[in-house]
């Protein structure tokens, strides 16, 4: 994983340093069975208490030795792993917010807060545990052969037919559970995505009384959660015991060919228990490795989905040496412009679209639901770029100036209202920064909510819940239109913001827009035909397409499709007196 050589490179001289440690206190554990057998074969053996008592007196000190440096361990591998953690989010967050809508829609949402939580997660107890038994384990099962072979050539012909049997199952181990591995991990993003929907739409679920359907979708997410977790629970656990098994049967292999050497005098007792003992050790080791190894397949599934993110490449380019505008007077062209989400060979959600938003112009943008008007005004932030055409702010090619930049010059207000968790006042000045509390108070009595926060006992200090779930539809939108106003804009972008606002506050705030709006380009996009009627230029879509342009009056001659809009909201007694006034 590439990304990795990253934090490699960071945390490499700690990490070292953990195994180092990590080193000297498997030294420590390899030299008691040792020391133990020269114990007995010798100060047991021949009756010399002295000689018992300096070598228990080794052992302590030995021991002692090795739980200093487990415990130095302990804490450099808490401290790295955490450190590693928390940049990898940080790092794997501030990746996502670099990539483009193109990048992002290739991901489910409740994947990508999986693989910021989870798989992170994943990865940084791997990294913890390989600085703590994950190392001691090869350490001490080469060590307790190299060992075990010095003590003792003949008992270690056993080790010779038990570690390539072991290895093969720890190999067979890896190789079935990392594609199961990544199945569970897909199955998490199912349940987490079934539990992010449920809660951004409760109040729909409460309102249909849909919650045994809610809890049967979750069940089943969780089900399958829970039948491929135990599906790959259920083939690692055939490992772990036969791994034990074999490690066993070397063990009685020791007790029956080192008691005949023990009755023949070819084998002192003391090498029999130090090497049972060396056994023991390599049965835990391997053991260890076993788990090491299912952890890793976990650990490797997890980092092969961070990585599937940062390479991510931002579809989005533009030349190095034009970054964005100075100064932004606010022209906005279209010239040609046709975009498709599925690329070239999609069907395009606009086609040969050909305008010019002056300064100071007020331009509305009308048609039926899914005419592309969304979409279209989309092109201008750069949030997708465009598949043919050209898409200009101040006569330069959005494609070429860096989108952050771009945005600079641009506030935009979004069809669904999105607020965030804190107070109304943090939530209006989070369109810019250093907004003064008199520039929100102004923002917001142009927004025409003013009024309805003056009421709040906590006033702009009210705390609004997660996505201002405590104000109402109207309210919301109100607070949006607040933000964006604060960011004194050079083009402004109403994406159908005032549809839960009654009619005559809706007036309010276009007479309020009208009056800040002057040397400002204003777009708004509109279902209400009453909301652009009297904007400067009206452009008429139809499934992606423009079949009008021009003033209200204008088009009520010419566009047969600003017609039938027309008719349907505002009814064809209404039109048929306009027409006999033309």
């Amino acid at each position: 994983m590439g990304f990795l050589r990253t934090y490699a490179g960071r945390h490499g001289k700690l990490f070292l340093t953990a195994v180092l440690f990590v080193l000297i206190e498997s030294l420590c554990d390899l030299m008691q069975p040792t020391i133990m057998a020269m114990i007995i074969d010798v100060g047991v053996a021949e009756g010399r208490m002295e000689y018992v008592w300096k070598m228990g007196g080794i052992m302590l000190l030995v021991t002692a030795f090795g739980a200093i440096a487990a415990s130095t361990r302990n804490i450099i591998a808490s401290h790295v792993s955490q450190k590693f953690g928390t940049e990898l989010r940080n790092d794997l967050f501030r990746k996502i917010q670099t990539l483009s809508f193109e990048n992002i829609d290739k991901f489910e949402r409740a994947s990508l807060v999986t693989r910021l939580t989870n798989d992170v997660t994943q990865v940084q107890n791997f990294m913890n545990g390989l600085m703590r038994i994950f190392v001691k384990a090869p350490i001490l099962c080469i060590g307790s052969l190299v060992m075990a072979g010095r003590l003792n050539p003949r008992l270690a012909l056993v080790l010779a037919v038990v570690v390539p049997i072991v290895l093969m199952l720890v190999a067979l181990n890896m190789k079935i559970g990392f594609p199961r591995f990544m199945r569970v991990q897909r199955a998490l993003d199912r349940v987490n995505s079934v539990m992010r929907e449920y809660l951004s739409g409760v109040r729909v679920v409460k309102a249909f009384n849909r919650f045994d359907y809610e809890v049967n979708k979750f069940n089943d997410a969780n089900v399958e959660y829970k039948d491929r977790s135990v599906t790959v629970m259920r083939a690692m656990s055939v490992f772990n015991p036969a791994i034990m098994l074999t490690v066993n049967f070397g063990i009685v292999a020791v007790l029956w060919f080192g008691g005949r050497g023990v009755s023949t005098n070819h084998i002192e007792l003391g090498h029999i228990i130090a090497f049972i003992n060396y056994m023991t050790m390599i049965l835990f080791s391997l053991m260890t490795i076993s788990m090491v190894f299912n952890m890793f397949v976990r650990a490797r599934a997890s980092a092969t989905r961070i990585n599937e993110v940062f390479q991510q490449e931002n579809t989005m380019q533009w030349e190095a040496n034009r970054v964005g505008l100075e100064a932004s007077a606010g022209r906005v062209d279209f010239e040609n412009v046709s975009f498709s989400y599925e690329g070239e060979r999609g069907e395009p959600a606009v086609r040969n679209v050909s305008f010019t938003c002056l300064p100071g112009e007020t331009v509305g943008i009308i048609g039926s639901t899914g005419s592309g008007k969304t979409t279209l005004v989309s092109l201008i932030p750069r949030f997708y770029d465009v598949s043919s055409g050209t898409v200009k702010v101040d006569g330069v090619d959005v494609k070429q100036m860096d989108p952050a930049a771009v945005r600079e010059h641009i506030a935009i207000v979004p069809q669904k209202s999105v607020l965030f968790t804190g107070t109304i006042l943090e939530n209006i000045q989070w369109g810019r920064d250093g907004a003064t509390e008199e520039e929100v108070r102004h923002a917001a009595e142009m927004a025409q909510a003013h009024s309805f926060i003056s009421e709040l006992p906590e006033g702009y200090e009210a705390r609004l819940g997660q996505k201002g779930v405590n104000l109402s539809g109207g309210q919301k939108q109100r607070v949006s239109i607040a933000r964006a106003l604060v960011r004194k804009p050079r083009i402004l972008i109403l994406d159908d913001c005032t549809s839960a606002v009654d009619v005559s506050t809706e007036a309010k705030i276009k007479e309020a827009l009208r009056t800040y709006a002057r040397g400002l380009t204003c777009l708004i996009i509109a279902q209400r035909i009453t909301s652009v009627v009297d904007a400067d230029k009206i452009v008429v879509l139809d499934d992606g397409q423009v079949v009008g342009i021009g003033k209200h009056e204008q088009l009520m001659s010419e566009c047969s499709v600003y017609q039938e809009i027309y008719r349907s909201q505002v009814g064809r007694e209404a039109h048929e007196p306009h027409v006999q006034a033309q």
